[in-house]
């Protein structure tokens, strides 16, 4: 088959995980194959505003499967609003006139949530034919089933679990471990569970510190003298959660307020605006704030997991540590799970970039790897349902989840 597609390029956006060169050298080595020339692309977006690439042929992509991190490198600067000379400029129009002098049919962009919403913004504001990889160790981008870097995630989680499970036995403590997946709980539950974590505290299920006390209590009772504790970085109170809740809601109220406002006071105020601004159409714009300092002083705040360890130990009177695993999570060689995951997942958006499919999102379903439009994508994140099968076997297992 003649490929559709004569030149593309490759970048890598946001966080990293383990799996990112797996799946450049899965999209390299079949676009390749099909005849196309593959341009790298460093550090993300940035690296295609400030042109600076590399050709990906097939000695450069040798030896990359087994690799952690990426070797393009990667930034989460957005392309209309990427700091330039301590301002946030829109470099939309520079990214697509790069992308144009490099003669790209595509933009192949291998990222998360934030990494869909650039790549389409690019599409519909700058023409730019763009296709998506979903990474990211959260899982939690919308309209796949799993996305590459979580596997190898889960297994480096549970791994910690399962040495905690020692000491904390040695000891009789409470060990509470802090879990990386940002708004989103699918890395904690699922290491919780594979690991066998007496509590599962994520913020899809906002928990009451008195019940992981009483769980705990329980435990000790009938003669199990330590508990691990799994908590996601984004899990949060019953009290956290309402107040975010009626915060957002306050919102809505005064967006609708306001709306309602604009539209009663007619359009002869919006007219005498316009009318001013052509009359003035040597105006200065209005100056754009500074950027925040890199060394600029930033409060840095208690871990989560170091609160709850503290209350915990203050309403059982059993001692309690706290252990973070932060990025170790996501670094590391990938497993052999997301190796296959991102050769298949690389290799289906080599087909369908000869095939001419453009502006998608190469989604896991079931066994197979279809396009899912990115406008039905970007912009949602996936979270963990209250039915969910992970939940109900939490349950199942005497797992307290904090409600």
């Amino acid at each position: 088959m003649k490929s559709k597609t004569n030149c593309i390029g490759i970048l890598t956006s946001g966080g990293d995980c383990p799996g990112l060169n797996a799946a450049i050298r899965g999209v390299a080595k079949a676009a390749i194959h099909y005849g196309m020339k593959v341009v790298g692309i460093h550090d993300g977006f940035r690296g295609l505003v400030e042109n600076r690439t590399v050709l990906l042929d097939s000695l450069a992509i040798s030896g990359l499967l087994t690799r952690g991190g990426t070797v393009l490198g990667t930034s989460r600067d957005k392309p209309n609003k990427m700091p330039m000379g301590g301002k946030e400029r829109d470099m939309t129009q520079v990214a697509a006139e790069n992308a144009a002098r490099l003669q790209l049919d595509c933009l192949v962009c291998l990222g998360g949530g934030g990494t869909q919403k650039n790549a389409l913004h690019l599409h519909k504001e700058a023409g730019l034919r763009v296709l998506t990889l979903p990474k990211t160790i959260d899982n939690d981008v919308f309209g796949t089933d799993v996305t590459f870097g979580f596997d190898t995630a889960m297994e480096v989680a549970t791994d910690a679990i399962d040495r905690l499970h020692s000491t904390a036995t040695s000891h009789h403590r409470i060990i509470v471990l802090e879990i990386m997946g940002h708004n989103a709980g699918w890395l904690t539950l699922g290491a919780g569970i594979a690991g066998g974590a007496d509590a599962i505290l994520i913020p899809e299920i906002p928990y009451d510190l008195d019940k992981v006390a009483a769980h705990l209590a329980e435990r000790r009772r009938t003669g199990k003298r330590f508990s691990i504790i799994a908590v996601a970085e984004g899990a949060m109170t019953r009290e956290e959660a309402k107040a975010i809740a009626d915060a957002a809601k306050a919102e809505k109220k005064e967006t609708r307020e306001a709306d309602r406002d604009k539209k009663g006071k007619g359009k002869e105020k919006g007219e005498g605006k316009d009318r001013a601004r052509k009359e003035r159409p040597d105006r200065e714009p209005e100056p754009e704030a500074p950027l925040p300092m890199a060394g600029a002083v930033r409060l840095v705040q208690e871990p989560k997991a170091s609160r709850i360890a503290r209350e915990l130990q203050r309403l059982t009177g059993t001692e309690a540590r706290v252990t973070s695993l932060g990025h170790v999570v996501r670094g590391g060689t990938p497993s052999a799970t997301d190796r296959l995951l991102c050769t298949r997942l690389g290799t289906r958006a080599a087909e369908l970039l000869a095939e001419g499919t453009y502006n998608v999102m190469v989604a896991v379903r079931g066994d197979g790897c279809e396009p899912v439009p990115l406008q039905e994508v970007a912009g949602r994140r996936k979270v963990i349902p209250p039915d969910h099968p992970w939940i109900t076997t939490a349950r199942l297992t005497e797992t307290c989840l904090g409600d």
